[in-house]
């Protein structure tokens, strides 16, 4: 019997003849090794069709290149290598080629004065694009973080200083009496509002970057905040943690100027786009602030 030779209707020219600026997959399911760890992905992969005779792309191509990312870590140099094999795949009809992953990672993180530790996950994605020959990657990074409000401090230091009136009055002032009041919910009558906050850190690394330097950079940004949530913890550390939120009083004006200073210190990042959400628990509604530094796209 002969063979049958199976139609390829991609390779059928386009009755449009129109140009797209892009073409491929979303939602591809991979695994990833990341510092030794093995993850699950999402890969969004794409081509551009610059050839607008051509009827379409060959997604398959695309997709058994990625099967490089089992078994290498990932790295700058691999994303570039897959970029290079999808435009590689497609000579004649596309110029640009793109590779995007969404994961997380999970890094142990120790307690502030105790010696316990636990683990945290950081939702994180990997942007890779190569068009015309020019290669630069893109990360996403999603930071939790504590936020305590400076009006709402102020306005409970107020009222703790109007019950101290109320409360000492025409009243000879002794040290005991005033530190039990001090440690005393009668004396300590209001507190300031804080709430989980996230920063999502849009990140271009430098053009000669030859690492995805996730751990610095989540370090370098938790330090700028001062207030990173934490995972096990004791009695001392959670007072410490009172202690860092009380010495970080911050509105989202506040943790967006932080971090914009943080990063356009960073030996790795040539630009960024910022955004902090303060998940506000005095309204129903949240509080944003975005920061931008050189993100004009390439």
């Amino acid at each position: 019997m002969n063979a049958i030779t199976l139609p390829d209707v991609a390779a059928q020219e386009s009755g449009q003849t129109l140009p797209l600026a892009w073409v491929g997959m979303q939602g591809i399911a991979v695994p990833l090794l990341i510092d030794g760890q093995r993850v699950d992905a999402l890969a969004d992969a794409g081509v551009s069709l610059d050839d607008g005779a051509a009827r379409g792309i060959h997604m398959s191509r695309l997709y058994l290149e990625l099967e490089a990312l089992e078994n290498s870590p990932l790295s700058i140099r691999l994303l570039r290598q897959i970029l290079q094999q999808f435009l590689s795949t497609h000579h004649g009809i596309s110029r640009a080629a793109s590779l995007d992953l969404h994961t997380h990672l999970l890094v142990k993180r120790p307690a502030l004065v105790s010696p316990l530790s636990g683990w945290k996950r950081y939702p994180v994605s990997v942007k890779a694009r190569l068009a015309n020959d020019v290669f630069h990657v893109e990360l996403k990074i999603e930071i939790p973080y504590s936020s305590t409000c400076p009006c709402s401090a102020a306005l409970a230091r107020q009222l703790i200083q109007q019950q101290f009136v109320d409360d000492f009055a025409n009243k000879t002032l002794e040290h005991a009496e005033v530190l039990a009041w001090l440690g005393s919910s009668e004396g300590i009558i209001a507190t300031p509002h804080s709430q989980r906050s996230t920063a999502v850190l849009n990140l271009r690394l430098n053009a000669d970057a030859d690492e995805l330097p996730w751990e610095t950079l989540i370090n370098e940004a938790e330090a700028a905040l001062g207030t990173a949530v934490q995972t096990a913890v004791k009695r001392a550390d959670e007072q410490a943690f009172a202690l860092a939120n009380g010495q970080n009083l911050m509105f989202c004006e506040d943790a967006a100027r932080r971090l914009s200073t943080a990063l356009r210190r960073s030996s790795h990042v040539s630009a960024f786009d910022v955004w902090v959400v303060h998940a506000e628990s005095l309204h129903a509604h949240d509080a944003v602030a975005q920061s931008r530094w050189n993100w004009e796209r390439p």
